[in-house]
């Protein structure tokens, strides 16, 4: 009997877990178990769906990307999650992120700029079965102060500074992931709310598309 095709794409995500993530220190057993479940090539244009476990980033239209595997779970152990956190994720995508973080926290609030991108990552989410991550459409520099506080705040795009809204924003205790630098290379910043004050973290270099708005670099 050959695999059918659900058990080709688990085996795919196994792999990808293993080889990619696990093996270059990713440890977290919740995040590496989020990341096999998690059906990667539902978030994918169809066209790229055989590239969906590649270790790389992949197009999804409108100049926008689906981050490396790896990178989504470097960026996802930073955030060290709970299961009743609260999530703000800025630059939704095409959900994939999301649906990671909606696999480990109790409720993730995604903020997309682009209105195309962000109903392509409804049907995505809607599609995977994850029903606990909400996808707003608008400028993710000014966060969305209606569900605030948030527990973890996840950027996804590159800011030339951590927006001040975004703190703001962040619980007692609460952890921001984002990249952080020029247009073309950034550095992985972990910032962390304790009595009102933000001590920073680094974790070294990446590369990811601009962060778009009034707190990140112009339209």
């Amino acid at each position: 009997m050959g695999m059918t095709g659900q058990e080709r794409w688990e085996e795919a995500r196994r792999n990808m877990v293993e080889l990619q993530i696990a093996s270059r220190g990713v440890h977290d057993e919740r995040v590496l178990s989020a990341m096999r479940s998690v059906p990667r090539h539902l978030f994918v244009p169809a066209s790229y769906r055989d590239a969906a476990y590649n270790d790389c980033p992949l197009p999804i239209g409108r100049g926008q990307t689906i981050s490396q595997p790896y990178i989504v779970a470097v960026m996802t152990e930073l955030l060290q999650l709970r299961p009743d956190d609260r999530v703000l994720e800025i630059g939704g995508g095409s959900g994939y992120q999301a649906a990671i973080l909606g696999t480990l926290a109790r409720e993730v609030i995604s903020i997309e700029r682009i209105p195309e991108v962000a109903e392509m990552a409804k049907e995505n989410l809607s599609g995977a079965g994850i029903t606990n991550v909400t996808i707003v459409i608008g400028d993710g520099t000014l966060g969305y102060p209606a569900r605030a506080p948030y527990d973890a705040v996840l950027i996804t795009a590159a800011a030339p500074e951590v927006p001040p809204p975004l703190l703001d924003q962040l619980a007692e205790g609460g952890r921001l992931v984002a990249p952080v630098g020029s247009r073309d290379l950034q550095e992985l910043v972990r910032c962390t709310k304790r009595e009102g004050v933000v001590s920073r973290e680094h974790f070294g270099g990446v590369v990811f598309v601009p962060l778009l708005g009034r707190h990140g670099w112009e339209v």
